[in-house]
């Protein structure tokens, strides 16, 4: 198929700057994280958000979390982080862990559902990690499935479901973890398990 990228037995990170410039242009990807495959559009641009929605079959009223490079971009898309988020990504960041934090404007709100804040994830696989690198924006990846269906590790089934209906797919093999991301939120300095993924809540409890 046109637009494919097999990285499944040589990793070469610079044909990760295509699919990159094609997120930046408002195209959607289909590419690994360490977790499960992500369906991924450019988390900054409201019209390409609204695309991953439609061809995902997403309930507009679920917000879709943002992946990350490093914390300088952080920065420049939350605010008021305290030092008990801080800590917590510090000490889970990169890998299968999301934290929800207060969302500067520069978000649109069709990725939080209209709310005030959003989901940051910095994944610690090395096709997603350096895709959002080169893309230089923040990724609204929501996990490559038809809402409703189980979530996206193989991507035989993966491309059966969104072939035609995306821009480019990356084939990094089977997903190494399979499970999806802990997510957690921190309210008035207590720390919250939204979902339990693979970093178990006494884990995350015990910082």
């Amino acid at each position: 198929m046109k637009n494919y990228l097999d990285l499944r037995n040589k990793m070469d990170c610079k044909l990760l700057k295509e699919p990159a410039e094609i997120i930046r242009s408002g195209g959607i990807v289909i590419f690994p994280t360490e977790t499960v495959y992500g369906i991924g559009a450019n988390g900054l641009d409201e019209k390409a958000v609204d695309k991953l929605y439609k061809v995902k079959n997403r309930p507009l009223n679920k917000p879709i979390s943002l992946l990350v490079s490093n914390m300088e971009m952080i920065e420049k898309i939350t605010k008021n982080i305290s030092n008990k988020e801080y800590k917590l990504m510090n000490k889970f960041f990169p890998g299968p862990f999301t934290i929800i934090l207060k969302k500067k404007n520069i978000i649109p709100d069709i990725v939080t559902s209209g709310g005030d804040t959003v989901g940051i994830r910095m994944p610690s696989g090395e096709i997603a990690r350096k895709l959002v690198e080169y893309a230089n924006v923040p990724i609204a990846t929501p996990s490559a499935n038809i809402s409703g269906k189980p979530s996206g590790t193989n991507i035989d089934s993966i491309i059966r479901d969104f072939e035609g209906k995306v821009d480019y797919i990356i084939d990094g093999g089977e997903s190494k973890i399979g499970i999806a991301s802990t997510i957690v939120q921190v309210v008035n300095e207590e720390i919250h398990i939204l979902r339990e993924g693979i970093i178990s809540r006494e884990n995350v409890l015990n910082i």
